[in-house]
């Protein structure tokens, strides 16, 4: 690289960068760090969203080719020294590359736009490993996007990032709209809402069986301790438990997330299903 390693924590570029770890900042310049090489090489692949990428020498070389991609695209590659590094890097041990990436959230309106077959709706999960697994699952699941209501952990937190594997960048995703507007918006674009709940009435499986996830679905889930409130399973079309067969008491987040998304991408694949009508 041409430009001097950077080796101050005072450096400006970097006290600008380093900031981006308080919500409040991220919020103010819209802007959010993605730390590793899986959640840079994603921002990287994905036009305008990479502005900058502070990288170490090792790491330089280790990832050459997310070098060479941000070069490429004229965006500005600072090397740092390992101290610098650390003090941007919100992880133990850092991986010694991390991008300063612009705001990727979309209206509500452009989701509710485009038509979406499957959606997930965070309501109230309040933990960011958490959400990054749902968004991560969403994304494996063929979901067309993912919603983050105003009650719910921040997108941008640096574990959500880490935890989306790079999903972020992959799903269209909405953020800080109220849970009653989302329901209402996505049941009037043509999907049925179904929250997930251990006590729902429904059972995934007789919904599976009777071909009610064929169709456009959208998936709320709650908060990890205490699920749903009742206003919002009031405003769901059906509250769907996941059957436990076996003696553990419940499913966490992320696994009752997996199962529903799966089985209504599962559903809608078959004969009937809406993928195959579309």
């Amino acid at each position: 690289m041409a430009s001097p390693e950077l080796t101050s924590t005072r450096s400006p570029r970097v006290v600008k960068a380093r900031r981006l770890a308080k919500r409040s900042f991220r919020a103010a310049d819209r802007k959010f760090l993605a730390e590793g090489p899986q959640a840079v090489r994603e921002a990287a692949a994905t036009p305008g969203v990479l502005l900058e990428l502070f990288v170490t020498a090792e790491a330089a070389s280790r990832h050459a080719d997310i070098v060479e991609q941000a070069h490429q695209a004229g965006t500005p590659v600072h090397r740092v020294s390992g101290e610098v590094m650390a003090s941007i890097c919100q992880t133990v041990t850092p991986q010694g590359i991390v991008g300063v990436c612009r705001f990727v959230d979309v209206s509500l309106d452009e989701v509710v736009a485009s038509r979406p077959l499957l959606v997930a709706v965070l309501a109230h999960v309040r933990d960011p490993g958490n959400a990054g697994t749902v968004l991560r699952t969403a994304d494996a699941a063929g979901a067309e996007a993912v919603i983050v209501t105003d009650a719910s952990v921040d997108l941008y937190n640096g574990k959500c990032v880490r935890a989306s594997a790079g999903s972020l960048f992959h799903v269209p995703v909405v953020v800080g709209v109220p849970v009653a507007e989302t329901i209402s918006r996505l049941r009037d674009a043509g999907l049925r809402v179904l929250a997930a709940d251990g006590s729902g009435p429904y059972d995934l499986d007789s919904e599976l069986d009777t071909g009610g996830l064929a169709g456009p679905t959208a998936w709320v889930f709650g908060n990890e301790a205490w699920g749903l409130p009742r206003e919002t399973l009031e405003l769901a079309d059906a509250v769907v438990r996941v059957p436990i067969h076996g003696r553990a008491e419940s499913l966490n987040l992320a696994t009752a997330a997996a199962v529903c998304l799966y089985a209504s991408a599962r559903a809608q694949r078959r004969p009937g299903g809406c993928r195959i009508r579309s």
